[in-house]
């Protein structure tokens, strides 16, 4: 299994790139960001900003003006972030 350290810094890079990417729609590259942000908080434990990203991005995967190739990294993120354990 991977380090969970490893696994959201891995995350926190793909959500970069759907910031960066001009093709997804304002508002989902502006949950990205504040997911981007709650994966690089340190005050809290690995596990408990897992959820809480797991959580923002949820809410925007069923968004209907999301690309199809944005939809599938949102799958792949959340895929990566449920292998985090709970702390």
């Amino acid at each position: 299994m991977a380090d969970p350290e490893v696994t959201i810094n891995n995350c926190t890079m793909m959500l970069q790139q759907m910031i960066e990417d001009g093709t997804i729609p304002r508002n989902i590259r502006r949950v990205a960001d504040e997911t981007r942000k709650v994966l690089q908080d340190d005050s809290q434990g690995l596990g408990l900003r897992a959820a809480t990203a797991i959580s923002m991005i949820d809410e925007i995967s069923n968004d209907p003006n999301m690309p199809v190739h944005a939809r599938t990294r949102i799958w792949e993120l959340v895929s990566q972030l449920e292998t985090v354990p709970l702390d």
